[in-house]
């Protein structure tokens, strides 16, 4: 039978993972990188810090096994370590969304009131798909586009949705997508379309879920 203190030492390290995601900056990088691979001044923009504090907090989830790295040049490139971090991450965000009372509360004070919002699943946009009755939306930075997305989307970033509404037919329904069910970038963008009068809504998620469920995928991912 082991001892008391190799058990503590064996559940200490267990319990490192989420010791690192225990912050909200940290679980926000996470998310970032959810998307695709990023150097530390893109994740730093990203998450309105410095680099140097994202810097640290990289760091930190680096000594915890949750991200990777690689260096092109002068630059080191952030990616998660493997899809399981991804994983973990929707996990924590479940649990956190069915056992804490709050979470509906703050996810409305960051995000608005959805209730006039309709949402799309992944299933019935597959089907819409085949189909070929709908415009997918991808409201992400162009970087984020490119490293992996829906097959068939449109990449309009939300920060230029406004000046390319010409590009978006007007005679089909539209369904936006971001990074998650916490992102606000789908729903400014359904809320934009519909004030224009477009049939516009917003797919139930984002792209990592789309993507750990096994659907395809497209990248265009460019040389740095």
């Amino acid at each position: 039978m082991g001892n008391r203190v190799a058990k503590d030492a064996l559940f200490s390290g267990l319990s490192g993972p989420a010791k690192a995601l225990a912050n909200g900056r940290r679980a926000e990088i996470v998310d970032v990188l959810a998307q695709g691979e990023r150097p530390v001044e893109e994740i730093a923009e990203q998450i309105e810090q410095s680099v140097a504090n994202t810097s640290h907090h990289l760091q930190q989830l680096l000594r915890a096994g949750l991200v990777d790295t690689r260096r092109a040049g002068t630059r080191i490139y952030y990616r998660l370590a493997s899809d399981t971090v991804v994983a973990l991450w929707a996990a924590l965000r479940d649990v956190a969304a069915s056992h804490q009372g709050d979470i509906d509360r703050l996810a409305a004070a960051y995000l608005g009131d959805r209730a006039e919002l309709e949402t799309m699943t992944r299933g019935q946009l597959q089907e819409r798909l085949r189909r070929r009755d709908v415009v997918v939306l991808d409201v992400r930075p162009a970087l984020e586009f490119a490293a992996g997305h829906i097959p068939g989307a449109l990449s309009v970033p939300i920060a230029d949705l406004q000046q390319r509404l010409r590009e978006i037919p007007t005679d089909t329904q539209v369904v936006a997508y971001c990074r998650g069910p916490y992102c606000a970038y789908a729903d400014d963008a359904v809320r934009v379309l519909r004030r224009r009068g477009r049939d516009a809504l917003r797919l139930e998620d984002g792209f990592p879920e789309w993507a750990r469920a096994g659907l395809p995928v497209e990248a265009q991912e460019t040389a740095r």
